[in-house]
């Protein structure tokens, strides 16, 4: 049998599987049609759903992209508030939602709060995840220690209700507080990780 001949065969056979399947679907809806409806109602639901928060994450990262600085001296001369909105358009441009920018005085170790992109749509409204950012605007020399770690670890969960926690500097951390954020589960973004971030690399929360 030639290439040709296998290639004819096997649209036969998948025409004859999606006749079977029509059929089936046809003789389904005439025998169920409450259940049949039902069924296509929260399809159609799930996938407008699906497409609505597809753009939408689309839409922000698209708006946001002009405004978000790429290079690391922007971020170096940024105030510290500027600082916090720089990360927080950040984490706009890649899909997080309900992004708030909370530092200051009682911050309560929380700078940034934002819903974290869903990949699924049980993610997107059923069990959304919400991420703390902690904002370290610190020169080279000043390096974040472990009592920072210790902080954010003490409020990210039980004050603020979020999922993940991350400090983000321009700066890098000492030995101790990477070896307390290992323990604890928090996200450490030094200045070579934030430069790879505003580029478009890796976000926190990855």
């Amino acid at each position: 049998m030639t290439h040709s001949s296998r290639r004819a065969n096997r649209r036969k056979f998948f025409a004859m599987v999606a006749l079977a399947a029509a059929v089936g679907i046809a003789q389904a809806i005439r025998a169920h049609p409450a259940i049949t409806a039902a069924a296509a109602l929260l399809a159609a639901t799930l996938t407008v759903t699906w497409a609505a928060n597809r753009s939408s994450r689309r839409w922000r990262a698209w708006r946001s992209r002009a405004t978000v600085p790429t290079g690391i001296i922007a971020y170096h001369l940024a105030t510290h508030s500027e600082f916090e909105h720089m990360l927080a358009a950040l984490c706009r441009r890649d899909g997080c939602r309900n992004v708030t920018v909370v530092g200051g005085a009682g911050d309560l170790a929380a700078d940034v709060l934002a819903t974290l992109p869903g990949r699924t749509w049980w993610q997107v409204w059923i069990r959304p995840r919400r991420i703390l950012i902690q904002a370290k605007h610190y020169r080279a020399t000043n390096k974040v220690g472990s009592k920072d770690v210790q902080c954010v670890n003490g409020t990210y969960r039980d004050v603020h209700g979020c999922d993940l926690a991350a400090i983000v500097t321009t700066s890098t951390y000492t030995r101790a507080a990477r070896e307390l954020a290992d323990r604890v589960g928090i996200r450490l973004h030094a200045e070579s990780d934030l430069e790879a971030w505003a580029a478009g690399g890796p976000p926190p929360w990855r």
